[in-house]
């Protein structure tokens, strides 16, 4: 029997990524091949995600880039999964008939079923509840470097922010057990992952469902015994979850990087309302004081949202100047999407297009200037590396992240000076900066130096 080839394209966050990687573990060896060209796949499948409009144009464009080697190819069957088909399904099942079959965010251990059903001639509509949720034992195909990985530890969420749709596409919280992450954990840096992601739309919240004291701190005490552990991330800690037990743990571990990604959304009080975050001004302010003062030096990644319904220009302002004072390292900025079925869609005063626009400008041209001197600051510093590669502009240079950076949403460290291999973690003196990268040599001389991170 003849293997099918089936390719691959996974849009979005890494959640939806992990989301990919259990969904080609399904696929039994002895029937499927992986490939990474599309052009030359039997099965392509393109795991989706509408969580904005701007991801969903981005979905749908490359739905009908790839429908396209149905026609020039010798594809046969053309999948799309994850976000889009969970929340639209019949629609799109009317748009694109180019697809032949529809799978949501829950289906990823049924695909080898939906497959064989879709070539007896069955329906091409599988849209399930999002109910899912993956464990240590769960086969997945790593397509991130050997050296780097995320691991979700919880799907779905709770907190029910105005403006978010996905309570609707992932289902409410559902953590995994503690014994789940850290056997996945131990098994990943068994294999070589020298750096694990922790990923859930809000990791603080960790547990809060299980009823068996479960929480992010306790998971934590687990994971930085595995010994080949290196570097442990978290990404998206909700503010109102950082407690002081989990920045003393992210103090005294070196282990845990030092580095945390909270999104806050924005800082003035009624906005805050609106969108039903539980973290005022004044409160995000005693947590920022609060972190800075019990772990020291720790890097900083926020996101915000401008175009708000009813944002008004002083409204706005304000969050431009709290920008302005330098809280962060690191900022992510989204112009507002009206989602239907949000709360948030059936407000009042709805910001213009290029009101939204413009106020994206200011916010990402402040965040510029914050950036470049919290990255001019580090120059003489000596910072742990982690070495990716060769540089895109020339192979005479090797690249990597400091562990002030996370991966693909961060910028890079260029080395200049000294060799490593790649997946290895080496001190780096920083001898200069840009915006958003820094620039560095290799300190040879590994034992007479400390490390000023993470």
């Amino acid at each position: 029997m003849n293997k099918q080839k089936v390719s691959l394209v996974s849009l979005g966050c890494p959640k939806n990524l992990v989301d990919a990687e259990v969904m080609l573990g399904h696929l039994p060896e002895d029937r499927y091949e992986i490939i990474t060209d599309e052009a030359q796949a039997d099965i392509i499948i393109v795991n989706t995600c509408s969580f904005i409009k701007e991801a969903k144009e981005e979905s749908v464009e490359t739905i009908l880039e790839v429908a396209d080697f149905k026609a020039s190819g010798r594809c046969k069957t053309l999948v799309v999964s994850g976000c889009l088909p969970q929340r639209y399904r019949d629609e799109l099942a009317l748009e694109l008939p180019e697809v032949d079959l529809f799978m949501g965010t829950s289906d990823a251990p049924r695909i080898v079923e939906l497959l064989d059903a879709r070539s007896d001639g069955a329906a091409g509509a599988a849209v399930g509840e999002a109910d899912y949720l993956y464990d240590h034992t769960t086969p997945r195909v790593k397509s991130s470097p050997f050296y780097s990985t995320y691991v979700k530890i919880a799907e779905g969420c709770a907190n029910h922010c105005s403006y978010c749709i996905i309570p609707q596409l992932r289902g409410t919280l559902r953590s995994r057990s503690i014994e789940s992450v850290v056997e996945e954990v131990r098994r990943l840096t068994a294999e070589g992952v020298k750096e694990i992601n922790l990923i859930a739309q809000d990791v603080t919240a960790f547990g809060a469902d299980r009823n068996d004291g479960s929480t992010l701190e306790t998971l934590l005490r687990e994971l930085v015994k595995i010994e080949d552990l290196q570097w442990l991330r978290l990404l998206y800690a909700y503010p109102e979850g950082i407690s002081d037990e989990l920045l003393d743990l992210i103090a005294e571990n070196e282990k845990i990087c030092n580095y945390l990604d909270i999104p806050l959304q924005h800082v003035d009080d009624q906005i805050l309302g609106m969108m039903n975050r539980r973290v005022d001004e004044a409160g995000t302010r005693q947590l920022l004081e609060r972190i800075r003062r019990r772990v020291p030096g720790i890097t900083l990644r926020t996101s915000f949202i401008v175009g708000f319904p009813g944002e008004s220009e002083a409204q706005f302002n304000k969050l431009l100047e709290f920008i302005k004072e330098g809280h962060f390292e690191r900022v992510g900025v989204f112009r507002y999407s009206r989602e239907e079925g949000t709360p948030a869609a059936e407000l009042d005063n709805q910001i213009l297009e290029r009101v939204k626009k413009s106020r994206y400008q200011k916010l990402m041209r402040a965040q510029k200037r914050v950036s470049f001197q919290k990255n001019r600051s580090l120059v003489g510093h000596i910072e742990p590396v982690l070495v990716e590669g060769f540089s895109e502009e020339t192979d005479l240079l090797l690249r990597g992240r400091s562990v002030r950076q996370a991966p693909d949403v961060d910028g890079q460290v260029y080395i200049t000076a000294g060799q490593a291999d790649i997946g290895s973690i080496v001190p780096l003196r920083i001898t200069d900066s840009s915006d958003y990268d820094l620039i560095g040599e290799i300190v040879e001389d590994q034992e007479a130096v400390g490390l000023d991170g993470p």
